[in-house]
């Protein structure tokens, strides 16, 4: 069976168990669960630490996991990264004390407390920086008014918790993190179908279908509007001088679209949601 690992709690977790249901595999009904059979599909979940799935997976135990793409660089597995699955995203940065720092090679020779020391210390060393890392577990923000450290690396969103310490963030974007599905490499039956399943569970997600109603002397008009993944669907309609469109565009956009097509002179627009989808 694939053997499959899936973040067992965390912010990663839930989006993760809800995608595979959608992509059609039998998710655990127990939360204490550690490993769900799905013999429909031949799958085996393993429910594990995200931090830990990245190890799993590159040590060949495991076949294939969802992870975020900070905690596979961190673990220094030789697991990869084989699709993006666009949730979890995050952005990791430097911050310190306001006005001490200002550019990346003023950390040389400081400490700098982070809970990714493989990632930062990767990031540093290929910049040239040599300093000396805190290790810490989390709560790394409080570690320069405890004395720990005289800088910090950490997950920023808005920013705002740093700023509640006293912080200020300087120097480069050290990773831009999302979840992916990382493999060990080995060709085992069933993977593809994964990777395929839950790519179209991200085309459902990203994508609506729309019809629309247009006369035929403006059908390329409309058709410009809506181009569709290859080509858009017409269709005749019982009066010869209308034809009938249905095409997928992008979810963000609908609203936009629906006016544009009105404008051009297009009616009965309509949107319907995509359940599942390969492209």
């Amino acid at each position: 069976m694939l053997r499959v690992a899936v973040p067992n709690k965390g912010s990663l977790s839930e989006i993760a168990s809800e995608m595979l249901y959608e992509a059609g595999y039998t998710g655990r009904r127990d939360p204490r669960a550690l490993n769900v059979r799905d013999d429909r599909n031949g799958v085996e979940f393993f429910y594990l630490r995200p931090r830990d799935i990245a190890t799993y997976v590159g040590s060949g135990a495991l076949d294939v996991g969802i992870t975020g793409r900070d905690l596979l660089l961190d673990s220094g597995s030789t697991a990869t990264e084989i699709a993006s699955l666009n949730f979890g995203d995050s952005t990791f940065r430097f911050a310190g004390e306001p006005g001490r720092f200002t550019e990346l090679s003023d950390l040389n020779g400081v400490r700098v407390a982070t809970s990714y020391a493989g990632l930062v210390g990767a990031f540093l060393e290929r910049n040239g920086v040599t300093a000396e890392l805190v290790s810490l577990d989390g709560a790394v923000e409080s570690a320069i008014r405890l004395g720990v450290a005289d800088a910090v690396a950490d997950v920023v969103s808005t920013g705002s918790t740093l700023r509640a310490q006293g912080l200020e963030i300087f120097g480069p974007v050290i990773l831009d993190s999302t979840a992916v599905l990382i493999s060990s490499g080995n060709e085992v039956e069933g993977s593809a179908t994964l990777q395929r399943r839950l790519q179209g569970v991200l085309v459902a997600r990203q994508y609506v279908l729309i019809d629309y109603d247009v006369p035929v002397a403006l059908l390329e008009a409309a058709t410009k509007v809506t181009p569709g993944i290859e080509s858009p669907t017409v269709s005749p309609l019982q009066d010869p001088a209308w034809v009938a469109v249905r095409s997928m565009v992008r979810r963000v956009d609908t609203n936009q679209v629906m006016d544009e097509l009105h404008a051009v002179g297009a009616r009965a627009i309509l949107v319907s949601a995509i359940h599942a989808a390969r492209i």
